[in-house]
C-alpha cells in the first residue's frame, strides 16, 4: 500500500528518536513516503497533493489534533469522496489527541502505531462523519474560507480560552492542563457578556434560540479530556450522526460553577443539564449569529473573531483506519 506519513516535528509528546522508530515500523508494512511539516498549513498542502496525485492510498498523520485537522482539510479540498480519497490514519503525538482517542486508539504513539499496523493487516476501517463550517452568505463573514473539523468547534467563551492558550504557547509556554485552567480563569474574569449572551442559533423550520453566551459543537464524544478524564459536553454526539450543539445562556459565578461541576462529573450517559443549558442532537444544518464579533475555534485551533458561522454535519465523509 502506498502511504504518505505527515510528521509534525513539534508534536509535544514524541521525540526525534521515537519518530524514527515509528517510521521504521510503518515502512516495514507500507510503501512509505515521509514528509515533515515546515509551516502552519503545510500538513494540509501535503495531504491535498497526495489526494490529487491519485497514487496514494493512505495518509498517516503523526501529530496532535491540529495536524490531523490540516490533513483532513487537505484530503477533502474538493469535498467528501470516501471511496475515491486516500484513507486516513492517525498516530497521536499531541498533548490531548481527542480525535485519535475518540476513534479508540491508544494515547501512546508506539502503541497506536502497533494498533494501526494490526488494523491495516486485518482491513479494519470505518467511514465517519465530519463537521463543516463556513461564513454565512450575506454576512460580513461570507468570504471566510470554509473548513472541516473532526471532533469539535466552539463559538464564544471556550474559543476565547483556546485563543489565550495559543498566545501563551507562542511565548514558549508548554501546553499543560494547568495552563488551560489559568487561561480559563482569565477569560472568565474578562468576559463582558457572561450574564447576557449575544449569540443566536437558527435552524430551518425552528424557532431561533437567542441570548447564548457560548456554544459548543461536537462531532463525537467526549468533547475533550482533563488529564485522563474524558469530558462529555454532549454524550450522544457520534461519528455516525450529524452535529450536536450545547448552548449556555448564562455564565454568572453560580451558574459557571454548576456547569464546570457537571462537566467534570459528566459521563457517556449524562452531560450538562439545567435551566441555562440547551442541547441539540443530530443537527444537519444551523447558523450561529452574534451581535458582536466573538472568538471561534475548530479542533482546538483558534481562528480569530467571527459574527456569523453556518455549520453542516456531513455523514460518511471520510474513511479512517481503526
Amino acid at each position: 500500500m502506498r502511504a504518505l506519513l505527515v510528521v509534525n516535528p513539534s508534536a509535544t509528546t514524541t521525540s526525534a528518536r521515537t519518530r524514527d522508530v515509528l517510521v521504521h515500523a510503518l515502512a516495514s508494512d507500507l510503501k512509505l513516503e515521509v514528509a515533515t511539516t515546515e509551516y502552519r498549513g503545510h500538513a494540509r498542502d501535503l495531504a491535498r497533493a497526495a489526494a490529487e496525485s491519485g497514487n496514494t492510498e493512505l495518509v498517516v498523520a503523526l501529530g496532535g489534533d491540529g495536524t490531523v485537522n490540516e490533513v483532513v482539510n487537505g484530503l477533502l479540498h474538493r469535498g467528501p469522496d470516501p471511496e475515491g480519497l486516500p484513507r486516513l490514519a492517525v498516530v497521536p503525538g499531541g498533548s490531548t489527541n481527542v480525535f485519535a482517542r475518540a476513534l479508540g486508539l491508544p494515547n501512546d504513539a508506539v502503541e497506536a502505531t502497533g494498533a494501526l499496523l494490526d488494523a491495516l493487516r486485518d482491513g479494519d476501517e470505518r467511514i465517519i462523519g465530519l463537521g463543516h463550517a463556513a461564513g454565512t452568505p450575506g454576512s460580513t463573514d461570507e468570504g471566510v474560507p470554509a473548513r472541516w473539523f473532526t471532533f469539535c468547534a466552539g463559538f464564544g467563551f471556550d474559543a476565547g480560552v483556546v485563543g489565550r492558550v495559543e498566545q501563551q504557547r507562542e511565548r514558549g509556554k508548554r501546553s499543560t492542563h494547568s495552563l488551560y485552567v489559568r487561561q480559563f480563569m482569565r477569560q472568565y474574569l474578562g468576559e463582558s457578556n457572561r450574564r447576557h449572551g449575544t449569540i443566536t442559533l437558527e435552524r430551518p423550520g425552528e424557532e431561533p434560540l437567542a441570548n447564548l453566551v457560548m456554544s459548543i459543537i461536537c462531532n463525537t464524544s467526549p468533547w475533550t479530556y482533563f488529564g485522563n478524564r474524558p469530558i462529555y459536553a454532549l454524550p450522544r454526539a457520534s461519528f455516525d450522526t450529524a452535529l450536536d450543539v450545547l448552548g449556555l445562556t448564562k455564565l454568572s459565578t453560580l451558574t459557571a460553577g454548576r456547569h464546570i461541576s457537571r462537566l467534570l462529573t459528566s459521563s457517556p450517559e449524562r452531560g450538562p443539564e439545567g435551566r441555562h443549558a440547551v442541547s441539540l442532537h443530530d443537527q444537519t444544518s444551523f447558523t450561529l449569529h452574534s451581535q458582536a464579533p466573538l472568538p471561534f475555534q475548530m479542533d482546538g485551533d483558534h481562528l480569530g473573531l467571527r459574527k456569523s458561522v453556518t455549520f453542516t454535519g456531513v455523514r460518511r465523509a471520510l474513511r479512517v483506519i481503526v
